[in-house]
């Protein structure tokens, strides 16, 4: 894949509040047909949901959307598109799958379709590392619909209260984590994160092992995860969470993370950018301004990349869809900056990938507490957090067993990513 990801956003963000009308084709050429899309369930989605009839109203097109937790989407759209059904004309799902389902023909390349009808389309409004990512040899092949990067989210009262400095490393997290434990006789969990296997945990522990100077592929294309920065990285982010994590953590995904955070019931998180929004929300946070938030830090002076993610979500059209145009007009509707202004007041939606909407007031209104540290964490995300090629789903897998493996306490680290490391070399020499 083609790439620039360098994101440079407070300059480009004041050039971006022009919102132009839509040019609306009176003769609405698609009324009457029928898109079946599949999303994840976010904040994203909701307002997408809640704007659909705007959309119909403009197009006469109808949509049936069907939404889907993030830990199953992937399956689900793998098992439609290899099965060439076209049951789904347009899919959500994380360009890390992009040049797996670029290789193998799944989905359809966007370009053409945008010069034959531009009306919702301003790729200049982007954020551009998020637009960028969806390029494949110079082709378009998705629209950004959600990104984020992962940032550190601490309790700045107990920080205080308990004389404990913001952490600048992962042995500073675990020393704040057993802090918070201890002085508060055990009723606040020192820290929470995702611990569930598969995607969830993953994306979590990814930040430790870039973090530690590891990760998942080396510079020849081979697996990396036997190395003794993957097993000390993992041994740090399993024991942080049995010792000063919550009750059953291991079963926790992102909702269950974020929700006991915001109840105030855990000292720290490191998760999403997104979990912010639902942090500063005082209809559902009992930790409304305060919470710190700062960049994922690191424990090596010179890590292989850097330790907060850079993760894009965008819509894709099934080459197998009968109804690319109309499938079009949706995707480039439902990701254009008037959809995602109006988003930020329906939903908690951090994620927005239009410059317009993070420098609006609406968004400034809502999430400016945490707004600059989100910034600074997309600004030195790592595009490569989670592997992006053709065998990625594949070895998320089978590094989700080893770290639910060393999270249990059933193996070692090292044990673990030898396992997980010896698949991986056999995925990516197919």
């Amino acid at each position: 894949m083609k790439r620039r990801h360098l994101i440079v956003l407070t300059a480009a963000l004041a050039a971006s509040t022009a919102m132009p009308a839509f040019a609306q084709d009176a003769s609405k050429p698609y009324a009457g047909t029928r898109l079946a899309v599949l999303m994840e369930g976010h904040p994203t989605t909701d307002g997408i949901q809640a704007l659909l009839p705007e959309f119909t109203e403009a197009t006469g097109i109808e949509v049936e959307l069907e939404v889907v937790p993030e830990s199953d989407i992937t399956a689900k759209t793998l098992l439609e598109f290899s099965s060439g059904s076209g049951r789904y004309d347009v899919v959500q799902n994380n360009i890390i799958f992009v040049p797996g389902f670029v290789e193998a023909g799944y989905v359809e390349p966007l370009d053409e379709l945008e010069a034959q009808n531009p009306s919702f389309i301003d790729r200049d409004d982007f954020v551009p590392g998020y637009l960028n990512t969806n390029l494949v040899d110079g082709k378009l092949y998705g629209l950004p619909v959600y990104g984020e990067s992962t940032f550190l989210m601490y309790r700045k009262d107990l920080f205080e209260e308990y004389g404990i400095a913001v952490p600048t490393s992962f042995a500073d997290i675990e020393d704040a984590a057993r802090t918070i434990k201890e002085k508060s006789n055990g009723e606040i969990t020192g820290i929470t994160m995702r611990g569930a296997q598969g995607i969830h945990s993953v994306y979590v522990w990814a930040g430790y092992l870039w973090g530690f100077g590891g990760e998942f592929i080396d510079a020849e294309g081979g697996s990396a995860l036997g190395t003794p920065e993957a097993a000390e990285s993992l041994e740090a982010f399993a024991r942080v969470l049995r010792d000063y994590g919550p009750v059953g953590v291991a079963n926790f995904g992102w909702e269950e993370n974020r929700v006991l955070f915001q109840q105030g019931k855990a000292g720290m998180t490191l998760d999403a950018t997104v979990n912010g929004a639902f942090n500063e929300d005082p209809e559902i946070s009992s930790v409304v301004g305060k919470v710190g938030y700062v960049p994922v830090p690191v424990e090596t002076d010179a890590p292989k990349g850097g330790s907060s993610s850079l993760a894009v979500h965008s819509l894709y059209i099934s080459s197998a869809s009968v109804n690319k145009e109309a499938a079009w007009l949706f995707a480039s509707w439902a990701t254009a900056k008037e959809q995602q202004i109006k988003s930020l007041e329906i939903a908690p939606n951090s994620g927005v990938t239009s410059l317009a909407a993070l420098s609006s007031e609406a968004f400034d209104s809502r999430y400016g507490a945490f707004k600059d540290a989100m910034i600074a964490s997309i600004n030195q995300g790592n595009p490569q957090y989670l592997p992006t090629v053709p065998a990625a789903n594949e070895i998320i897998n089978n590094a989700g067993i080893a770290v639910s493996k060393v999270l249990a306490g059933t193996a070692s680290a090292t044990d673990a990513l030898a396992e997980a490391d010896a698949a991986n070399a056999a995925a990516l020499s197919r």
